[in-house]
């Protein structure tokens, strides 16, 4: 009976979880947030929340994490995918355009919270932001073999860029999404093309000291 109950109550919390989300619109935010109408949505009394999270900043920082980990685990699909088919940065940019192109109140999540009044809330953003920054970085390593600081300044850059182009992208059609995409494809190469003249020219000083 224990594993039924546990089982009944994770799916009663996955419930919570995505019924919080459905909330969520260009319009209302994790304030907005209603503790009554997410537990009417769940199908559950309100007095149940209590059974599967403190408060209503609980639940807010469980969505901030699980927007974060979806599109992180999006980003690691694509980079199996450029493993294949190559076109790093245009596989990328794709794959982060499709979420937020079938997600936008997930990301518009992030953005909204990233600058928001809750200090839980930013802090949480700036973790997940921080492990896209890493994940991104460990690829870079690898990928040119260079110095762990220079993959990390590249991907800080690079992450930068492509949420304030998903900011760019969030409301608009899809000829422009596509518009969007294509600039920051060509920013991002700059980027990359900058990183690898910058690791040369370091490299070679460090030769002829």
């Amino acid at each position: 009976m224990t594993g039924v109950r546990a089982q009944q109550k994770e799916k009663t919390r996955r419930a919570i979880i995505d019924a919080a989300f459905l909330q969520l619109s260009p319009e209302r935010g994790l304030s907005g947030l209603s503790l009554r109408e997410v537990a009417r949505e769940a199908g559950i009394a309100p007095t149940s929340f209590y059974r599967h999270f403190r408060d209503m900043e609980e639940l807010g920082l469980t969505l901030v994490d699980e927007g974060g980990l979806m599109l992180r685990q999006l980003m690691r699909q694509a980079r199996k995918r450029i493993q294949k088919q190559g076109s790093v940065i245009r596989i990328s940019v794709t794959t982060f355009m499709e979420f937020v192109s079938q997600n936008p109140n997930i990301f518009r999540l992030l953005l909204r919270e990233r600058s928001g009044t809750s200090m839980a809330f930013r802090a949480a953003v700036a973790r997940e932001i921080q492990h896209f920054i890493a994940e991104l970085t460990d690829h870079l390593e690898n990928l040119y073999q260079c110095h762990r600081e220079d993959a990390y300044m590249q991907a800080e850059m690079m992450v930068i860029l492509v949420f304030h182009t998903g900011a760019s992208a969030l409301d608009v059609s899809e000829e422009e999404r596509s518009i969007l995409a294509e600039r920051t494809i060509e920013q991002l190469r700059i980027v990359a093309r900058g990183a690898a003249l910058y690791n040369r020219a370091k490299d070679q000083t460090i030769e002829t000291k």
